[in-house]
């Protein structure tokens, strides 16, 4: 695997004629790597010719100092699964240096960045799609892996590549979840060992009431009975929870099974905060 961590590297091996007719796979991450990443890494080296990899945490898509700060950070155990799984390239640069020169991209989001997870940081997807086209036009890729955890994230980001038609395709791959069913993220190592042991109770929850949606219930009401669940559990607080279409991304302010469903919620666990989505089953 070869690491690369300036921009003039990263150009120079673009450039390089070794890439020319070769099939491009990119998977960004902000490190603290985990089996979610390796699964969209192992995705992309099975489809493509060459796979890079980014690491960089970015200081523009985090509204909380703290949490920019908290963040973790395990370079070198993030080498080491990268090389497991067959990783390509290592793009690991500096704020200084992908941002000499860049001012940001500039897109219409159509009020999704203000909705769900916008609504209660503002300021991220704007950070999120700043850094996101900036690494497009650096690795150029063909296809480019994200995980559904981050379900507004892809729904933007899709949106993104097409507003500003960019020659790439966005292949978003299914969550990677723990045995407990606790989604697979990076903040979860910041969990103590007792807000590990009722952290699973998030997907527990949402997954028994997304399995059988009457038409008839009220989305609003649902909502209630979540948030009345999640917030009896020790460390627990509802953040959010909110029932879209899963095309659009739309509110739904009643159930319809002609529409595809996604259930999406925030919950705090202690000072963590853990997001989460799942498919719905309306009858």
């Amino acid at each position: 695997m070869k690491i690369v961590r300036t921009v003039d590297e990263l150009t120079a091996l673009r450039n390089d004629n070794s890439f020319k007719g070769k099939r491009l796979g990119f998977v960004p991450t902000m490190g603290a790597l985990h089996e979610g990443h390796a699964s969209l890494i192992r995705r992309s080296v099975a489809e493509n010719d060459c796979t890079v990899v980014s690491v960089f945490v970015n200081p523009r898509q985090f509204n909380d100092p703290n949490d920019y700060k908290n963040y973790p950070i395990t370079t070198d155990t993030d080498i080491a699964l990268l090389e497991s799984v067959k990783c390509d390239i290592l793009y690991l640069p500096t704020a200084e240096d992908i941002y000499n020169g860049y001012d940001g991209c500039k897109m219409d989001f159509h009020g999704l960045d203000r909705m769900y997870e916008g609504e209660f940081r503002p300021g991220h997807f704007q950070g999120v799609v700043d850094i996101v086209y900036r690494l497009f036009d650096l690795v150029k890729p063909d296809f480019s892996y994200f995980g559904e955890k981050d379900f507004q994230q892809v729904a933007i980001i899709k949106l993104m590549v097409k507003q500003k038609n960019l020659p790439l395709t966005i292949v978003p791959c299914p969550i990677v979840r723990e045995e407990s069913g606790l989604a697979k993220s990076s903040r979860n190592r910041l969990l103590t060992p007792e807000q590990l042991e009722v952290a699973p109770q998030i997907y527990k929850i949402i997954t028994e009431t997304c399995a059988e949606i009457p038409e008839s219930q009220t989305p609003s009401t649902l909502i209630e009975t979540l948030k009345n669940k999640i917030d009896s559990i020790k460390f627990m607080k509802m953040e959010y929870a909110a029932f879209c279409n899963s095309e659009t991304l739309e509110l739904l302010s009643k159930f319809d099974k002609k529409i595809e469903t996604r259930l999406c919620i925030a919950v705090w666990c202690g000072n963590i905060r853990l997001i989460d989505n799942i498919n719905c089953i309306v009858k």
